[in-house]
């Protein structure tokens, strides 16, 4: 389960039916799309995957088992990661509670029509549910999925400085720390910016403005200001992010791990000068939802970057087919039995 939270907003899913029924319609034209695209891709490359399905007639069941337990430690991590940020606001939340929590809101993303949104309003409800504010669930929610951001863009960045420059597609690693290097460059001028009083002054007045007279608005800002204090509380010295940032990594890098083992129960050459950042691009890539559950793109990038970097169109279908297979299509069902388990519980007050 890749590590990339839905970022808490300050409200409820949006009840604008119109909208709502333009995001089904949208999730359905996205599905659509997606099944014509892939029957497309099998009729052209009918040969490539034939190669491919005989390679993962014979994979190893043995190594398979390693990468299904890493995939089950990065979403114990990723819960571990949002179960830190509770407890650093004072909502302490059993571990194996969020962990149902967690593969329950995976499941709902990944499968219905603006999951995220769904997902995220879900898990809210279920941290309330557990004496946990409002406030305090979309802070910790929202900082998890920014630490999440954070260290995949650290590993993005290190995967393309591991990458060849003399080897394949030089053009797309310089591009990637270009980009890594402009957005760091535009948090850095932002962060010195809201340093300076008289911004911070001159925004606070228009923000105050914004609300006056209009009773909704007022609300959505009471709301961001009650999760911005949140925010603050969570860790005011940055040396107590370590831990966050080591169980996002640790979520990031199993999650990886259980590609890598992919590779190694099929018995195929890893190629590791482009390996972490083919990972890197594909996460990113997947975390923009543009189809249900990312299907195609998640399988589409990952593939077309694993033959970039030297696997053959059969070797790496057959790895992104095995690796979607654990970290996605087998964890729908593990996610939906936990969503019934936790809707369905009456939860008692929690103690650390």
């Amino acid at each position: 389960m890749s590590g990339h939270p839905e970022t808490a907003g300050p409200g409820a899913p949006d009840p604008d039916p119109a909208r709502r029924a333009w995001r089904r319609y949208a999730w359905w034209l996205s599905a659509a799309a997606v099944a014509v695209a892939g029957g497309l891709f099998a009729l052209t490359h009918r040969r490539e995957l034939d190669a491919a399905l005989r390679l993962l007639h014979r994979v190893d069941l043995d190594r398979l088992a390693v990468a299904g337990a890493l995939e089950a430690v990065s979403v114990v991590a990723l819960a571990a990661l949002e179960r830190w940020l509770l407890r650093a606001a004072g909502s302490p939340v059993r571990l194996g509670v969020m962990t149902a929590v967690t593969a329950g809101a995976n499941a709902m993303s990944g499968a219905l029509p603006g999951g995220g949104v769904l997902s995220l309003g879900w898990t809210v409800r279920q941290l309330q549910r557990r004496a946990v504010a409002f406030a305090t669930a979309a802070a910790a929610l929202a900082a998890a999925g920014a630490v999440s951001i954070v260290v995949l863009v650290l590993l993005l960045t290190v995967g393309a400085l591991i990458a060849d420059p003399a080897g394949p597609a030089p053009q797309l690693r310089e591009g990637v720390l270009l980009g890594v290097a402009s957005a760091a460059a535009l948090v850095l001028l932002l962060a010195a910016l809201s340093l300076w009083p008289g911004l911070r002054a001159a925004g606070g007045r228009a923000w105050r403005r914004l609300g006056t007279g209009r009773p909704g608005v007022a609300r959505f800002q009471a709301s961001v200001e009650g999760i911005g204090s949140e925010l603050r509380r969570l860790g005011p010295d940055p040396r107590g992010w370590g831990e966050p940032l080591l169980l996002s990594a640790l979520n990031w890098g199993c999650d990886a791990g259980c590609l890598l083992c992919c590779l190694w129960a099929l018995r195929l050459p890893v190629p590791w000068r482009g390996f972490l950042l083919a990972y890197t691009l594909t996460q990113l890539l997947s975390s923009l939802r543009v189809t249900p559950g990312s299907l195609g793109i998640t399988e589409a990038s990952l593939a077309a970057l694993l033959v970039l970097y030297g696997l053959p169109a059969e070797q790496a279908i057959a790895a992104t087919l095995l690796y979607r297979g654990l970290s996605f299509w087998v964890l729908q069902p593990i996610g939906w039995s936990c969503w019934l388990a936790v809707t369905l519980h009456r939860p008692k007050p929690s103690t650390a």
